[in-house]
Order: C-alpha cells, then structure tokens, then sequence
C-alpha cells in the first residue's frame, strides 16, 4: 500500500519537464515537515541506501511507460529471487568454463524496484533513455575493446579511483549507502564504494578557478526552500558518468571538461529522501537529462572499509593476457 500511495502521489507530474527534480519531491512532500537540525536546516542527516533492480534507462519492453503496475512489480521480484537461487544451486563448472564471480552471499544489487514504481532511473528525456552521441559511444567501444593493452582504457572504478559525480550516486552491485553529515557551513557525503567523501560548502559564493579540475568536480550548494541544490563543475575530462554495470549504456561514455551537474536532495518522509541529478555535456548528450530515485533511510546498516587495492589482481592480470598476445603476434 506504502509503495502504491508513493506511485500514485507523484503520477502526473513526475515527468512533467517543467518539475522535474524538485517537483516530485514537493508532491510528495505536501503532508510531510521535515525536521531540522540544531542549524535551522532541513535535516538530511542519516544513513541512507538505493540498492535497486529498477534500470538506469528503460527496457524497449516498457517504452511509453513511466511506471509499473502492483502486479508486475511482484513477478520482476519473484522472477529474480528464483534466478538467483537457480544461479546459487548450479554452480559447478565445466572444465575449461567460466569460473564467474561472486554469488549473490557476497552483493547486495537489491532484490526490488525502486519505491516510486518508476520503469527507469532517467525520467527525462520521457523515453527514459540517455541521449548519447555516437562520437561518444564510439569513444566508449573503443576503450573497452583496448583493456589489455593500458590501464589508462579501464574504468576510473576498475582502477580504484572514484566512480565520479553523479556516478558515486547511482547503485551497484554492492557497497549502495551513503552516511549524510551535516553542518552550519558543510554537507558531506561519506561514499561506502571507494571510500570516497564529498565535502560540500553551503556559503561558498562561485567555483574554484577554471583552472583546477577534479574527478569528481567541485560542488557548491544552496538551500532552495527545503530542497538541497548542488551545483558541480570543473571536472576533467578522465573519468565518466558511470563506471558499474548497472549504468547499463551509461558505462564507459566519457565526460568533458564541460560537464555540469545539478543534484537536488529533498526529504519527502521519514524514511526517504527524493535525489535528481541533471547532466550536461553537449560535446556527449544531444541534450541534458535527469536521473531521479528516492534514497530510504536504513540505520541497521553497516559500512564497512573499502579497501579497494588490496589484493587486487585484475588489472595487472588482464595487461599480462595482452602482452603475452603481442609476445605470440611478434613470434
């Protein structure tokens, strides 16, 4: 009833273009005050999860549709836990197979869609599909058909570094938390994947020079109303808006020194906080777009260290699969 309540309080307007972001979170927020800190700030302190089956884009299955119904959330997750539990039982290996992975004892990829009932993660453009140019796509095929020959064709989160802005926001297969702090003058994000922290400044008037870019940019915030708005840029042009699997497409697409990011974080309940982020990049999108998910609460949850180097053997692994490839060509 909770989940079919959220769907229905936000149909309407939850693609309408020109309240995208902030609007869903003012519907859902109508009835709701949000507690404040010791500051006078809405209060978005707490440790918060988005582990999900919902796609970053919308399957070609559900184009036109902007949300699931009751009874097809409840076959996705039916049809899940059983694959899982198929994978878990059939795990012998054929001599000269694929050994795989992990099983699902060691993720945490979620086991539900997203609360809002929503089909995909992107809500604008109304496909739900990011608009990605072909040069970029090319760019991105071409670096993962070079992953044997240098380390710098690897994912800035295949070689430990950050997974970036808005990147560190969208779930993986496991490590989906976010501890929120908050200050008179900061909000910090403490990253469970690759230990990354974000130090956001609330009274700072512009960005840092030109100049300086970062992985994971530089972020100035300002309160609008009860909503949270981080604005983010001078990135370089070395890391890439998603580097999980989950980012489906998204994986791999570069980013700009242009890029430019707006994130908006909005309590809409006890347990829930509604997050956008709308991406620009024109040298990469036809077009901005906006990713949107609610965030739930969950202060049973452990983080733990993300210790990411450690032990690490892939990279240096698949570079020695394509040396010994240039040994036996020049043979």
């Amino acid at each position: 009833m909770q989940l079919l309540t959220l769907r229905k309080s936000v149909s309407g307007i939850f693609f309408a273009s020109t309240l995208l972001g902030f609007g869903i979170s003012s519907a859902l927020a109508q009835d709701y005050i949000v507690p404040r800190t010791v500051d006078g700030q809405p209060d978005l302190q707490g440790l918060w999860t988005n582990d999900t089956i919902t796609p970053i884009e919308r399957p070609t299955s559900l184009q036109g549709r902007d949300f699931l119904t009751e009874d097809e959330i409840a076959a996705m997750e039916a049809n899940l836990a059983r694959r899982r539990t198929e994978a878990d039982d059939n795990i012998v290996v054929s001599a000269g197979g694929n050994v795989g992975g992990y099983n699902q004892i060691w993720l945490d990829s979620g086991d539900t869609v997203l609360s809002t009932g929503q089909t995909s993660m992107i809500v604008d453009p109304p496909n739900g599909r990011a608009p990605i140019r072909e040069s970029a796509a090319a760019e991105r095929d071409y670096y993962f058909a070079h992953i044997e020959d240098d380390y710098v064709y690897h994912t800035v989160w295949d070689r430990c570094l950050t997974r970036g802005v808005p990147g560190s926001m969208l779930p993986a297969g496991y490590n989906n938390a976010y501890r929120f702090i908050q200050n008179e003058d900061t909000f910090t994000i403490v990253h469970e994947m690759i230990h990354d922290v974000r130090v956001i400044h609330l009274n700072k008037d512009g960005h840092i020079d030109d100049k300086v870019k970062l992985y994971m940019g530089d972020s100035v915030a300002h309160w609008e109303g009860d909503t949270l708005v981080v604005e983010t840029t001078n990135y370089n042009d070395r890391g890439m808006i998603a580097s999980s699997s989950a980012g489906g497409r998204l994986k791999g697409v570069p980013v700009t020194e242009d890029l430019h990011v707006v994130e908006r974080f909005t309590r809409v309940s006890e347990g829930t906080i509604m997050w956008s982020a709308t991406i620009t990049d024109p040298e990469i999108y036809t077009q901005p777009f906006t990713i949107s998910m609610p965030l739930t609460r969950d202060d049973e949850y452990v983080m733990y260290e993300y210790a990411c180097h450690e032990g690490n053997y892939a990279i240096p692994n698949i570079l020695s699969v394509g040396r010994s490839k240039d040994q036996q060509a020049s043979n």
